[in-house]
């Protein structure tokens, strides 16, 4: 699928995270350690600041133009909330008190945000902006990510 420019490091990203989602929905008993290890240092190292882009760039940008109440909105702020609860669940669990269970459902669920994100709302948020303004979410992600 055709990505506007301004949303194609977004994408990028949910490359990342989907392999992650793979790894832990694959997580059994033996691997559960190094799944949740995987996950934390993806998180740590992109997740964290992705969720930030789209919570502190993207959406704001959307909402001058669409409703910000948009069901869509709301689903992909609720699933942010969950993965950031279980992202601190697993930094503070033991490595040997991983549960696979738990972390095949963190899989599932960061893959099917990816998904709504990419088939349902970025779609949504390319044909509400007009390009200056998609134009100017490229420009603060890129600044967004030179400070990091």
């Amino acid at each position: 699928m055709k990505r506007a420019p301004a949303l194609q490091p977004l994408s990028h990203g949910h490359q990342h995270a989907l392999a992650v989602a793979v790894m832990l929905r694959r997580a059994d008993a033996t691997g559960a350690a190094e799944a949740a290890r995987a996950f934390t240092r993806f998180w740590h190292a992109e997740g964290r600041a992705h969720f930030h882009d789209e919570e502190e760039v993207l959406l704001p940008a959307y909402a001058e133009f669409g409703d910000p109440g948009h069901p869509l909105v709301v689903r992909v702020l609720v699933d942010h909330v969950t993965i950031r609860q279980r992202a601190r669940a697993i930094e503070r669990r033991a490595p040997e008190r991983i549960d696979a269970a738990g972390l095949q459902d963190l899989g599932m669920l960061l893959a099917s945000h990816v998904r709504l994100e990419e088939r349902e709302l970025f779609p949504l948020i390319e044909a509400a902006l007009p390009a200056a303004a998609l134009a100017e979410v490229a420009d603060a992600l890129v600044g967004a990510e030179g400070a990091r």
